[in-house]
């Protein structure tokens, strides 16, 4: 039995062809056009955004005699006038370890703009529990040693099962892999496990201004807090408008551009 923290790791980004992008702006009129965009996402972002418009130069199009210059000028505009669509071409993506599954519970419900991947406890075996613990457990000497015996507790019910059945000498997987589902059900909703997710842009911006505001389950606030923390200074043209307050010894990450 083991308490744990959750943990956030940022695995991958959107990455620009810059061949075929080139050859989009030769066709398109503007060879020359450049950015300052601090990455690949935030390129792609503005790219799009300026392509809704033909906005790459003065003249492309009739109706347009001046442009904003500088990828963060741009997007921040962006952001400002609620164009969430442009941003919904770059996605981010995260593993998150440790997590309860009373987070993932949660987590899938947002599902515009995610694609999720879940340890599967079909096939991954509970021999060892272990669990984020909650400030109002962790604060009260009571309320931990209830909360750490029954961990241990449940812990030992998944070894009991595991040697009636004796699944260490089965030979057969399709048997482990039923037994180990059987098995699972003892197990509490509050066990450490990993979820992998992969989100645009519009998406991680809503689901960060959700889910670390006061009024949100604990973990996920934590978690969340975690995730503006590995995207704020890499992706800084899409989330630097953000303001963060603490609560309760958490972040409330807030922006004056909500529902983008």
């Amino acid at each position: 039995m083991e308490f744990v923290e959750p943990k956030v790791f940022l695995i991958g980004e959107t990455r620009v062809v810059e061949e075929g992008l080139q050859a989009y702006l030769q066709h398109v009129g503007t060879p020359q056009w450049s950015t300052d965009a601090p990455s690949d996402s935030e390129k792609l972002c503005e790219v799009y955004g300026r392509l809704c418009y033909r906005s790459f130069e003065p003249g492309l199009n009739p109706n347009v005699t001046r442009v904003r210059k500088g990828n963060a000028n741009y997007l921040g505009h962006v952001l400002e006038v609620g164009h969430g669509s442009v941003i919904e071409h770059a996605v981010l993506n995260f593993i998150l370890a440790d997590v309860s599954r009373v987070f993932t519970h949660e987590l899938v419900r947002h599902r515009a703009g995610t694609a999720i991947s879940q340890e599967s406890l079909r096939f991954v075996r509970l021999d060892r529990l272990s669990a984020y613990v909650p400030s109002h457990i962790k604060e009260d000497e009571k309320g931990l040693e209830v909360f750490g015996r029954t961990l241990e507790h449940l812990e030992s019910v998944q070894r009991e099962l595991a040697e009636a059945y004796a699944i260490e000498d089965e030979k057969k997987f399709d048997r482990k892999k039923k037994l180990t589902s059987a098995f699972r059900r003892v197990a509490p909703e509050g066990l450490a496990t990993t979820i992998g997710g992969s989100c645009n842009f519009r998406a991680l911006r809503h689901v960060i201004e959700m889910r670390t505001a006061p009024d949100a389950e604990e973990e996920l606030r934590f978690v969340f807090g975690k995730v503006y923390e590995a995207v704020k200074d890499r992706y800084t043209s899409l989330m630097g408008d953000y303001e963060v307050e603490v609560v309760d010894g958490l972040p409330w990450i807030r922006t004056p551009h909500k529902k983008v």
